[in-house]
C-alpha cells in the first residue's frame, strides 16, 4: 500500500490536490479525492503553495471549485450509474454530486483530470 499526495499548479491560479490510495499487489487505486480550487494569492506574487498545507480542507481563502471522491452513497440513484465515483459540484458543494464516468480504480485518472482543468477552467487570452 501506498499513499500518493501532491499538487499540480496551472495557469489562472488553478491547482489540482491529489490523494490516492494505491494498492501495488493488485495493481489499483483503493480510494481517492481529487480537489480543484483557485489558489487565494497569484502564482506570481506568492509561488505554488505547499501541497502539505494547500491541501487540507480548512486552507484560508481557497475557493474551491470542485471536487472527486470515491465515498460510495449507495441511497442515491442518480450516482448509480459510477457507484461510488462522484464528483461534487457548485452550489452547494458538499451536498451536490453528480456521475463521475472519467473516474475509475483500476487506470489512471489524472490524465482525464487534467483535460478537464485545460478544458473548462483555462482561458485563452488571445
Amino acid at each position: 500500500m501506498a499513499v500518493l499526495s501532491g499538487l499540480v499548479g496551472f495557469g489562472d491560479d488553478i491547482v489540482l490536490c491529489v490523494h490516492e490510495w494505491l494498492n501495488f499487489a493488485r495493481g489499483h487505486i483503493v480510494r481517492y479525492s481529487y480537489e480543484v480550487s483557485r489558489a487565494p494569492s497569484p502564482f506570481s506574487e506568492a509561488g505554488i503553495p505547499q501541497a502539505s498545507d494547500y491541501c487540507l480542507f480548512g486552507y484560508p481563502d481557497k475557493r474551491m471549485l470542485y471536487w472527486y471522491d470515491s465515498w460510495p452513497h449507495p441511497n442515491d440513484p442518480s450516482l448509480a450509474s459510477t457507484h461510488p465515483h462522484h464528483k461534487h459540484v457548485p452550489p452547494g458543494i458538499k451536498h451536490n454530486r453528480i456521475p463521475a464516468p472519467n473516474m475509475s480504480f483500476t487506470g489512471p485518472n489524472l490524465p482525464a483530470l487534467i483535460d478537464e482543468i485545460e478544458r473548462d477552467l483555462l482561458i485563452s487570452r488571445e
